[in-house]
C-alpha cells in the first residue's frame, strides 16, 4: 500500500542521502511527502490559522469589499462556490482568500492578471502584515525545497533557481466549514483535482480531511501538525520533469469539524517555458496557469 513519506526537511538541505532518497520515492511516486524540521516554529504556524479564521468569521458583507469576483483577476476574497476544479463536480462549498507577489505600483507587470494588485481587508488587525511576512518567507523555502527535490529526483536542482525571482506564487487560505447537511455526492469542499504549478506549500490547523489518490486509485489521509507541511506537486512540474515527478490528483470531501488550510502554491515567473527540459518545445507558464485558472474560477470562466 503506498504512503505518504515524512521526511526531515533540515536534512534534505543539507543533502542527507537517507533524506534524498525518501524524496525520491516520494516524489516520482505518490507525488505527495510531508517536511518537518522547518524554519517555521509551531507557534507561527498556529497563528496563522487563526488570523486566517478571524478573516473568514466576518459578516459576508465585510468580505464582499474584497470579493474577486468584482475582479478581472483570482485575487481577494473567494465566496462559497466561487471555484469549481471538477466539472462533473458541484462548486466547492469553502471559501477561499488569495494574495500573491506585491510588486510596485509603477511596475508594467501589474497590468498582467498574474501579478494584479491584491486586495488587502482592514480586518482583522495585523492580517495583512503577517501575510506579506509569511509569504516573503514561504516562498524562500519553497524554492530551497523545490531546487533539493527536483535533484533528488535526478534533474538539475539549480536549473529552476533562477525562474522564480519574480514568482507566479499564490498564498490562499482555504475555509472549509463542517460539511453541510445538504451535501450529496457531487458536493466537495474541494472536488478531485491535481494542482496547477510547480510546488505546493500546505500549512494546517492540524486538522484532517485532506485525501490523495494513490496510483491503484483508492483514497489516504494525509495530514501535518503546525510547523509541519505537506507538499505535493503540479502539472507544470510534472511537464518541465518530463513526467518523472509526479502530479498527484487529491481532495477534501468534509467532516463534522471546521478546517483551515493554507497552500502556499509556488509557480515560476510568467514568461517561463515549462515544456519537458531539452524537448525543444513551449508551454508559457502563465498561459498555462490562466487557462487552468479560467476552467475554475466561476467569475473567470469563459465556456
Amino acid at each position: 500500500m503506498q504512503t505518504v513519506p515524512r521526511i526531515d526537511a533540515a536534512a534534505l538541505l543539507a543533502g542527507d542521502a537517507a533524506a534524498v532518497a525518501k524524496v525520491a520515492t516520494a516524489a516520482t511516486g505518490v507525488g505527495f511527502m510531508t517536511v518537518y524540521n522547518t524554519p517555521f516554529t509551531a507557534a507561527r504556524m498556529e497563528e496563522l490559522p487563526e488570523a486566517y479564521r478571524a478573516f473568514f468569521a466576518l459578516p459576508p458583507s465585510e468580505k464582499a469589499a474584497y470579493d474577486m469576483a468584482a475582479t478581472g483577476s483570482n485575487l481577494g476574497w473567494g465566496a462559497p462556490g466561487s471555484e469549481r476544479v471538477d466539472p462533473d463536480a458541484n462548486p466547492d462549498y469553502k471559501q477561499v482568500f488569495d494574495c500573491g507577489l506585491e510588486l510596485t505600483p509603477d511596475n508594467p507587470l501589474r497590468e498582467l492578471s498574474c501579478y494584479a494588485p491584491n486586495q488587502w481587508p482592514d480586518k482583522p488587525d495585523g492580517f495583512v502584515r503577517m501575510l506579506k511576512s509569511y509569504y516573503a518567507d514561504a516562498t524562500a523555502f519553497a524554492l530551497d525545497l523545490l531546487c533539493a527535490i527536483a535533484s533528488a529526483a535526478g534533474e538539475d536542482g539549480s536549473y529552476f533557481r533562477d525562474k522564480f525571482d519574480r514568482p507566479m506564487a499564490l498564498l490562499r487560505g482555504n475555509y472549509y466549514p463542517v460539511r453541510p447537511a445538504w451535501a450529496g455526492a457531487k458536493d466537495f469542499g474541494i472536488a478531485t483535482h491535481t494542482d496547477y504549478g510547480c510546488l505546493t506549500l500546505l500549512a494546517t490547523d492540524g486538522s484532517p480531511g485532506l485525501e490523495v489518490r494513490t496510483r491503484g486509485g483508492g483514497w489516504i489521509p494525509v495530514s501535518a501538525p503546525p510547523g509541519e507541511f505537506v507538499i505535493n506537486f503540479g502539472e507544470m512540474l510534472e511537464s518541465w520533469t518530463n513526467g518523472r515527478i509526479k502530479a498527484t490528483p487529491h481532495r477534501v470531501v468534509g467532516t463534522n469539524a471546521e478546517r483551515i488550510s493554507i497552500p502556499l502554491f509556488f509557480n515560476p515567473n510568467h514568461d517561463v517555458n515549462v515544456a519537458p527540459i531539452g524537448s525543444g518545445k513551449v508551454i508559457n507558464a502563465r498561459d498555462h496557469l490562466e487557462a487552468r485558472y479560467a476552467e475554475t474560477y466561476v467569475h473567470l470562466r469563459t465556456g
